[in-house]
């Protein structure tokens, strides 16, 4: 349903005082269910309700569940806003039909097309690079590019999540979309016989084998690295991190994959214009630099400051291959895990 000229003129009124820096103030609540497990986020939060005086209840849990309880809630759902992380999980949130088209001038200007829905169901707002990183004492010759990952000469080297994993799973719909169901069956094989151990853990556990000499090569979105390199997070640090060298891969090719973390409407939002002018707000260009900021991600719109800890890591070329159709392809993935072997 598309919402009232004069609602869509009070929502834009609205965001362009609050990039003016002038208080907008809306009457009424917000009900987010969000699977963004940041404490740094809540300065999102805050700054949202001191500018528009609208009050933000939060339902937190892992993504699964809050897309199981809207479906459960149906029609008397309370949500307004479902934000989570991977476009598969949005994706996943759009065919279950619990999210809405939105007509907002402002998310088309401002949110790149490949990261939003071709419907408006959904739209990024930052990003994270999944990228190859490695021990420097013990790999002469890091691998360049996603596909190389699987050269024999890696045997045994390489640490990864499982296949359960939704960032694995984007990463294999991204080399299927880029490279064919053919290739990325390969390669998939490839990863599985240059393991160093059974898939196993989160990113920073990722990172943690390079530390423990476990592994010399692994995969992980650059926030937990460059997290560790501003402060000490889950018993790893900027010493620990001194040995360890990092690629942007497929430089010469697609680019370095990205994650995405994004929202939409809910489809039966009692209060829908104040879900859009949030989802207008985390595209303006406080919300985006507090993204990286606080959290060390890349921001969503383009031409957005980057933390010191994210500029660190220095310029890239990212995949620009467009997210929903990536999304798409999670369940030949998963097919391809399982035929392969990739636990």
């Amino acid at each position: 349903m598309r919402p009232s000229l004069k609602a869509s003129l009070a929502v834009t009124t609205a965001v362009a005082s609050l990039a003016s820096g002038v208080a907008a103030y809306a009457d009424g609540e917000l009900n987010l269910y969000s699977s963004r497990h940041y404490d740094t986020d809540e300065r999102l939060y805050s700054d949202f309700t001191d500018m528009t005086g609208i009050t933000i209840n939060r339902i937190e849990g892992n993504a699964d569940e809050l897309i199981a309880r809207m479906q459960a809630e149906g029609a008397n759902s309370p949500a307004d806003i479902l934000l989570t992380v991977d476009s598969s999980r949005l994706e996943r949130a759009k065919d279950a039909g619990i999210l809405q088209s939105v007509d907002s001038d402002v998310l088309e200007a401002r949110i790149p097309q490949n990261l939003q829905d071709a419907d408006n169901q959904w739209f990024g707002f930052s990003q994270r690079a999944r990228i190859i990183f490695y021990d420097k004492n013990d790999v002469e010759n890091p691998p360049m590019d996603y596909v190389s990952l699987a050269d024999p000469a890696y045997e045994g080297m390489v640490c990864h999540r499982s296949s359960t994993n939704v960032y694995s799973q984007s990463l294999l719909s991204a080399v299927i979309e880029n490279h064919g169901e053919e290739a990325a069956k390969e390669w998939a094989q490839g990863m599985v016989n240059n393991f160093a151990r059974d898939p196993q853990g989160g990113d920073t556990d990722q990172l943690r084998g390079l530390v423990s000499g476990e592994c010399d090569i692994s995969i992980s979105n650059t926030y937990y690295f460059a997290r560790a390199l501003r402060k000490d997070v889950d018993g790893l640090g900027a010493e620990d991190m001194a040995n360890i060298g990092w690629v942007f891969p497929a430089q010469n090719a697609e680019g370095a994959h990205m994650n995405l973390s994004g929202g939409g409407v809910a489809a039966n939002a009692p209060n829908r214009d104040n879900a859009i002018l949030f989802l207008e707000y985390l595209a303006s260009d406080q919300a985006q630099e507090y993204f990286s900021a606080g959290n060390d991600e890349y921001p969503g719109v383009p031409g957005v400051g980057l933390a010191p800890s994210v500029a660190a890591l220095g310029l890239f070329r990212p995949d620009a291959v467009d997210l929903s159709a990536v999304a798409k392809n999670v369940p030949t993935a998963q097919r391809i895990f399982n035929e392969v072997g990739w636990e």
